[in-house]
């Protein structure tokens, strides 16, 4: 005989056909809710975790994650550069001028907040050299009025390399014809594509360029950092500008973005607690089904304690039994749940390029992004283990207390 007996008999228990086809329809239904149960967990926590991913190195990639500016110009920017580099945590620093207007070109326009920048010192503190479709940020020299601006708005405009745009500031200058606004026509040296809303309303221009947009010295009006934590962008960005005049103010991310961080947060905690409860539910079927095999199986019991078996080899051949259903469910779930987290972006994006869907308008990166995390799948079959191994204790004990002589009395 195959040792030990209980591993034996629980496991011809799981694979035997049952007599009462309800409690196999039972045990079906507890292995097919874990198995949902953990294969959607894990795929939603893949897309939040994708959603999280993509704000963390689109947005923030592109955006300052802290700041220092003042309301006068910087004409000495190198200085307070090197300052910024050396507080704790700031991989590197870049001078900016930021300037808000609307580009119009070939009858149509469209808002767009301009960044002027050093491109040497930008490629340390942005990946958009990294997602240069078109042209380069080393293009952008003084005095040569160049553009560079995300995919999304040369086709709004339907612009391409080397075409000419116009920028329309909104401050006004009076002039014999009365009041107009100013503009400024740049040539587009290069296009970006980062995937996200930045590609619609974000552009550079030369430092220096903007200083001359803005009528003012040659100059920055602050610095962005860059950090090997986003969670303390805060007190670095406070702490550089108490150590500047009171003309210097601090700015960060969570300013901008932590609205949307908070709530991708939120919502990743509540829909796992929500996929959870299937889960849970799932392991109480569990208890439903040994329940009623142990009622059936009485005489079985009765049998196997009249032939010397304890107590306590009985609860094991029960636990066994529902182990392996939660093992099964859970380890079939976790399968699934990582083939569709891998698949999903893919398939998505196939149905709604198909079929012009436009299912990812309303987010700000234009797919579904998935990021599948070894450790929550870990953390999920763990669990899901643990809930099927707590769900058999009840009736593998009840099933201990049987009596031979009560549980044979009508056979």
């Amino acid at each position: 005989m195959f040792k030990p007996a209980f591993l034996f008999i629980g496991l011809r228990y799981t694979r035997a056909r049952r007599s009462n086809h309800f409690i196999s329809f039972i045990a079906l239904v507890s292995i097919i809710g874990l198995m949902l149960g953990v294969a959607v967990l894990i795929t939603v926590l893949s897309v939040m975790n994708g959603f999280d991913r993509e704000l963390q190195t689109r947005i923030l990639g592109m955006i300052p994650q802290a700041t220092v500016s003042s309301n006068q110009i910087i004409t000495d920017w190198p200085n307070l550069l090197q300052k910024a580099e050396q507080q704790p945590h700031v991989v590197a620093a870049a001078p900016f001028t930021q300037v808000q207007g609307m580009l119009t070109a070939q009858g149509q326009v469209a808002g767009i907040v301009i960044s002027g920048i050093e491109p040497q010192y930008e490629k340390k503190v942005s990946i958009v050299q990294e997602h240069m479709v078109a042209g380069s940020l080393d293009a952008l020299t003084d005095d040569g009025f160049g553009i560079v601006i995300g995919r999304t708005m040369a086709n709004n405009l339907g612009l391409a390399l080397g075409d000419k745009v116009t920028l329309v500031l909104p401050e006004a200058t009076a002039s014999p014809a009365g009041v107009v606004p100013r503009f400024k026509r740049f040539t587009v040296v290069g296009i970006f594509s980062v995937g996200a809303e930045v590609d619609a309303n974000l552009g550079y221009i030369a430092l220096n360029d903007a200083a001359k947009l803005l009528r003012l010295p040659d100059g920055a009006q602050g610095v962005r950092m860059k950090l090997d934590d986003l969670f303390i962008a805060p007190q670095v960005a406070q702490h550089l500008a108490g150590e500047l005049p009171n003309n210097f103010y601090a700015s960060d991310w969570t300013q901008t973005q932590g609205n949307l961080f908070n709530a991708i947060q939120m919502e990743k905690a509540m829909v796992s607690l929500l996929l959870f409860l299937i889960v849970l539910v799932a392991a109480f079927n569990i208890v439903s089904s040994l329940v009623m095999v142990v009622t059936d199986k009485k005489a079985d019991i009765a049998i196997l304690r009249t032939l010397g078996a304890s107590p306590r080899t009985i609860t094991r051949i029960f636990m066994v039994q529902g182990v392996v259903i939660g093992a099964v469910g859970t380890i079939t779930g976790a399968v699934l749940g990582i083939a569709a987290s891998l698949g999903i972006s893919q398939f998505l994006g196939w149905i709604n390029n198909s079929f012009g869907l436009h299912l990812f308008d309303a987010y700000f990166v234009n797919y579904l992004p998935s990021y599948l995390r070894w450790q929550d799948v870990l953390l999920i079959v763990t669990v899901s283990l643990i809930l099927s191994f707590l769900a058999t204790i009840y009736p593998a004990r009840r099933a201990a207390r049987i009596q031979p002589a009560e549980a044979l009395r009508y056979e």
